[in-house]
């Protein structure tokens, strides 16, 4: 897994994009105790924050080439730094609110860097699931050491600004070109446009189903099972740990069991972890519900985003996706607030499992209809020159 050609700053840049999503719980948790603002209006904060990325994304999904990688991802990280350490720094609502989508824009942009760089490589997959492992085992370390570092909303928002500015220097070894020609694509029409237009409207759904139960995980694991802080910490420390697990996993099997079975039957087992997970009144059923759920949620995440990724070799398709899932992350708590505070959480699970056994279907389709091939470029965005152009079956 770990090649000499591996591309590092891709790696961080992904690292970086998406750790906002996965500190999410804490995030909207410290928010809430930690400001003048209810639990919903934490959640609608965390919301803004993810559509903010999500906008950066839709905004920048076919421009990566027109600005330049280094540029592009110089901006996006500056902005992070500037935009969570700023609401880092403060306690005014407004300004934590502004703080907060300044820093969740470069988020966003951060991770169209990353995704079309991603897409440009010989075997995006791999690449995903070092993303994966670098964030998890990332977030997993902030979630043991957050409850030790004192009350307020700062810390989670400190590690996010801190993360980019450590990753800043790994932009001198992106790409400064502003211009590329493609040699594989006949014009600027997005390829496979069917079955990208079916990824990307399925995501939306099956993001906002997961985060709906992630931004209010802390919720249910302090009111609900009646958990310390402490013990919420180290659970989800632990579920990351597993999530770096089935990310180890999903890259040893590779292409090794297609897309559509780690897809489908993934979203389909994930249906019912968070079923568990909402339902749960003591540490056991908490526990197995979220580390069962953090085990297979970035497997499925990875072929998703691979399966995104080779539908373009540019990575139009990587970002959009990836985008229309931040869309989805957006809605998760504010989605998770409000079903869980008129339904109460066990029937929230309910609602969100049945609704991603819905979308295992579209997305289990795409993914049949996909086979691959390789072919050489001249798309770089590291110093790689070769990237996968997948046609339809």
């Amino acid at each position: 897994m770990f090649a000499r050609t591996t591309p590092w700053p891709l790696v961080a840049l992904f690292t970086a994009g998406y750790l906002a999503p996965y500190l999410l719980p804490t995030t909207v948790g410290r928010l809430d105790s930690g400001l003048p603002v209810s639990a919903t209006q934490a959640g609608v904060i965390g919301s803004a924050l993810l559509l903010s990325s999500a906008a950066a994304g839709f905004l920048l999904a076919s421009r990566v080439d027109r600005f330049g990688p280094r540029a592009l991802a110089r901006a996006g990280l500056l902005l992070a730094v500037l935009g969570y350490g700023g609401a880092a720094l403060t306690t005014h609502v407004p300004a934590v609110v502004a703080g907060a989508m300044a820093g969740g824009f470069g988020s966003g942009t951060i991770t169209a860097v990353a995704a079309t760089g991603i897409a440009a490589q010989r075997d995006p997959h791999r690449i995903t699931t070092l993303g994966l492992l670098g964030v998890s085992a990332l977030a997993g370390a902030v979630y043991l050491t957050v409850p030790h570092l004192g009350p307020g909303h700062a810390q989670p928002l400190a590690a996010i600004a801190l993360t980019a500015l450590a990753v800043w220097p790994l932009t001198s070894r992106l790409s400064p070109r502003t211009a590329r020609t493609v040699a594989v694509t006949s014009g600027p029409r997005l390829p496979h446009l069917r079955s990208g237009l079916l990824l990307a409207a399925a995501m939306p759904c099956w993001s906002a189903a997961q985060n709906s139960l992630w931004g209010v995980s802390g919720r249910i694991g302090l009111t609900q099972a009646h958990l310390s802080e402490v013990t919420v910490g180290a659970v989800f420390a632990v579920a990351l740990g597993a999530g770096l697990l089935g990310v180890v996993g999903a890259g040893g099997l590779g292409p090794r069991l297609g897309q559509a079975l780690p897809i489908g039957l993934g979203t389909v087992l994930i249906a019912g972890c968070i079923a568990l997970s909402a339902s749960a009144t003591d540490l056991t059923t908490f526990a197995s519900g979220e580390i069962a759920w953090n085990l297979v949620y970035p497997v499925v995440l990875s072929y998703v985003i691979g399966l995104a990724a080779s539908l373009d070799p540019r990575g139009r398709w990587a970002v959009l996706v990836g985008s229309a899932s931040s869309l989805g992350t957006a809605m998760g708590p504010m989605t998770g607030s409000l079903l869980s505070a008129r339904a109460g959480f066990p029937a929230m699970g309910t609602v969100l499992a049945v609704g991603l056994l819905a979308v295992a279907i579209p997305l289990t389709a795409v993914a049949l209809r996909r086979r691959t091939t390789t072919v050489t470029t001249a798309y770089p965005v590291l110093a790689e020159e070769t990237v996968r152009l997948d046609v339809a079956a």
